[in-house]
């Protein structure tokens, strides 16, 4: 299962999402350190079907864990040499235009 968290700033929908057993985790790797944030990211508990419905109306989006990844990957935003490992997690970053 995946959290998802949608946060609105102005016109904009941000949506975070992680791979529910990172949550509040600190992953680091290759000199990062990257906090998996209850704040950000604690929402609902989807599935990854559901996520990808949330994709749809996202124009950001913050995701980190492999099926969290794996999602945009399958609905055709990511490709798979922009996803970076943090601490051999998959994470990336989508801003939709």
């Amino acid at each position: 299962m995946i959290s998802v968290r949608i946060h609105r700033h102005g016109d904009e929908r941000i949506l975070a999402a992680c791979d529910e057993e990172i949550l509040g985790t600190v992953l680091k790797g290759d000199g990062i350190k990257m906090a998996i944030n209850e704040g950000f990211y604690s929402g609902e508990i989807v599935t990854e079907d559901t996520l990808g419905e949330r994709m749809d109306s996202a124009s950001i989006m913050n995701l980190v864990g492999d099926r969290a990844v794996e999602v945009a990957v399958s609905k055709g935003f990511v490709s798979k040499e922009h996803i970076m490992l943090v601490g051999g997690v998959k994470h990336v970053q989508v801003v939709r235009m």
